[in-house]
């Protein structure tokens, strides 16, 4: 898959891409068509105002009856009333609908990128992500709840007031319609420079965003390596550079809609003057004339309005294609249409003949031609200097990627065959970087078991060692943690994830360096609850530390993607060059003979 980011530099030049909100709009079509009518009647409402003063003038005021003046200022008021109530319920229901249509769009956009593989986070940023869920869905939401409904109803107007002008006074309206092609050539031009200018701008304040967001992340290195004066620069270029551009933007708006006023009102004007010497003349009436301008102003109005509008779904149609592209795009991690439900017993998990390059590093193999059996009930500790593709079994298995040569079995059954849900459901992990979520500790432990009772709970944070420190914050476990846990040391933050794990109860069990956040004491208790939860189930162990996995059934050591050894901690020590030469750097092991320097590469 292209990144997305990159795609975003090729301007649109339509507004096609609105087309595609129609699957948003659809679920509403009786707001719309309510939406529709009041629009409708505002607008009608609107051209009827100037045939009221038009009779007022030459009825009213020439006949000097006062009863024919009350009743003409009667129907005014009537008008009024009528405009004032179908303006209000226009405003009520497309407000509406564009906080409406918005919000769903939000919730399809986030919810299509919640599937996504890591294979799309490793080519596009995550502020990217959040600004088109933002920044562009504002601008969307501006089109539909604002702009939309004003757009039509000028266009209205000005088809009306059009009509109305040829009726008043053909040959006046001729003039008027001739100054239009005039008016049209400077919006399409400069509307062309407004479309793509408007883009670029996205485009940057999107880069910004994601500056921002990566730099928010990483705060401690940021302040630990005193780079705070760096990072503010940047994000000061980049923020600047979003200004510059913007600021490019909003003069060709100004220039287009200086344009635009000075032919529409000098258009007006002369033919004003033509129409006040046909007054003087005997040509036409004062009420006519009256009329004749009310509708060349609301026709001037409805121009400028328009032209307004236009540059706005031009800018909403930059940002539609910008959302359009997350929902396009396919993660490689495909779900089979037709799956099948994986056993409750077999012959635990095999990897056979696997072969895997990550996708940001084509035809550097991350393992090659690799085939394991781990046995049901099975504890296999994965060894290996970085990059030996310890990780990499982790993703795979859990079908973060799919390998491009080779299969994986669980239990018989290919987990490409094997819904995502139901597969990742038999699996717990704990990951080396531990993540915590911005709630309460019972919100984390919980996340995997969300209707677990507080006993259940509270049983499992005693068996990862936390029950302790949980007790002793301030509300116990309905203590919130704070952004990524900021409340919690490491070892208190690890302790969760492993309490999160073994209340998820998986038959399927997968530790990277579980313990490696954790002092001495706390080890001998994690390791000792991670070793009970690890009963009857199939555990894969990712271990840096040899210490902790001695007690494993089966040691595999890995190198370069391949498994070069495996068997208990005795039988490698003797038989492994490699795993000899890393319980040297651990233990002070003598080494084999045999032994070869161990090469440090890239964590894969």
């Amino acid at each position: 898959m292209s990144d997305p980011a990159a795609q975003t530099a090729a301007p649109t030049s339509r507004i096609a891409p609105l087309f595609a909100l129609f699957p948003f709009l659809r679920p509403y079509a009786g707001r719309w068509a309510l939406a529709f009518l009041a629009l409708v009647t505002s607008a009608g409402a609107t051209l009827v105002l100037p045939v009221a003063f038009k009779y007022l003038i030459d009825r009213g005021f020439a006949s000097g009856d006062r009863a024919h003046i009350d009743r003409y200022f009667l129907a005014l008021f009537a008008v009024s009333l009528i405009l004032a109530g179908a303006t209000a319920l226009r405003f009520y229901l497309v407000s509406w609908l564009g906080e409406r249509v918005t919000a769903d769009l939000r919730r399809a956009v986030y919810d299509h990128v919640l599937e996504m593989s890591p294979q799309f986070f490793e080519t596009t940023q995550t502020g990217e992500v959040l600004s088109r869920l933002t920044a562009d869905t504002t601008l969307i939401q501006a089109v539909v709840g604002t702009s939309l409904s004003l757009g039509l109803r000028n266009f209205f107007l000005l088809i009306g007031g059009v009509a109305m002008l040829v009726v008043t006074s053909p040959v006046l309206s001729g003039y008027i319609i001739a100054t239009l092609f005039v008016v049209v050539a400077p919006i399409v031009i400069f509307g062309r420079r407004v479309r793509r200018l408007s883009r670029a701008s996205q485009d940057k304040v999107a880069n910004a965003s994601a500056l921002a967001g990566e730099v928010l992340n990483a705060m401690p290195t940021v302040q630990s390596f005193t780079q705070e004066p760096y990072e503010a620069r940047r994000f000061a270029g980049a923020v600047e550079t979003a200004f510059e551009t913007a600021l490019t933007r909003i003069r060709a708006r100004a220039w287009l809609t200086a344009v635009v006023i000075v032919l529409v009102f000098t258009a007006i004007v002369f033919v004003l003057w033509l129409g006040a010497q046909a007054v003087l003349a005997g040509r036409m009436s004062a009420g006519q004339l009256s009329q004749f301008i009310l509708y060349a102003v609301f026709t001037a109005g409805a121009v400028g309005a328009v032209a307004e509008v236009w540059g706005d779904l031009q800018r909403a149609a930059g940002a539609t294609e910008r959302l359009l592209q997350l929902l396009v795009a396919r993660s490689p991690v495909v779900q089979s249409p037709t799956t099948v439900a994986l056993p409750a017993r077999g012959d635990g998990i095999q990897f056979d003949n696997v072969s895997f390059s990550y996708p940001s590093r084509p035809g550097i193999a991350a393992l090659g031609g690799l085939s394991l059996h781990v046995r049901a009930g099975e504890h296999v500790a994965l060894v290996g200097p970085s990059g030996a593709g310890k990780t990499t079994l982790f993703q795979l298995l859990l079908r973060f990627y799919d390998p491009q040569e080779g299969r994986i079995l669980i239990n018989g059954v290919p987990t490409q065959d094997v819904s995502l849900v139901d597969l990742r459901r038999e699996i717990g992990v704990v990951l080396q970087e531990s993540v915590i979520f911005s709630g309460s500790v019972l919100d984390n432990i919980r996340y995997g078991a969300p209707d677990a009772t507080l006993a259940q709970v509270q049983q499992a944070a005693a068996m990862a060692a936390a029950a302790g420190f949980i007790e002793a914050l301030p509300q116990g476990y309905d203590t919130f943690l704070g952004e990524r846990g900021v409340r919690l040391s490491g070892g208190q933050r690890q302790r969760i994830a492993i309490a999160r794990a073994i209340l998820k109860n998986p038959p399927i069990l997968l530790l990277d360096e579980a313990t490696s956040a954790l002092d001495a004491a706390s080890e001998r208790l994690v390791q000792t609850a991670l070793d009970n939860a690890a009963q009857n189930r199939t555990t894969l162990v990712i271990a840096h530390r040899l210490a902790t996995v001695q007690q494993a059934d089966r040691i595999v050591v890995l190198e370069q993607g391949r498994i070069v050894a495996q068997g208990r901690h005795a039988e490698l020590l003797a038989n492994s060059p490699l795993y000899a030469q890393l319980a040297a750097l651990q233990f002070g092991e003598p080494l084999a003979r045999t032994a070869t320097p161990v090469a440090v590469r890239e964590d894969s």
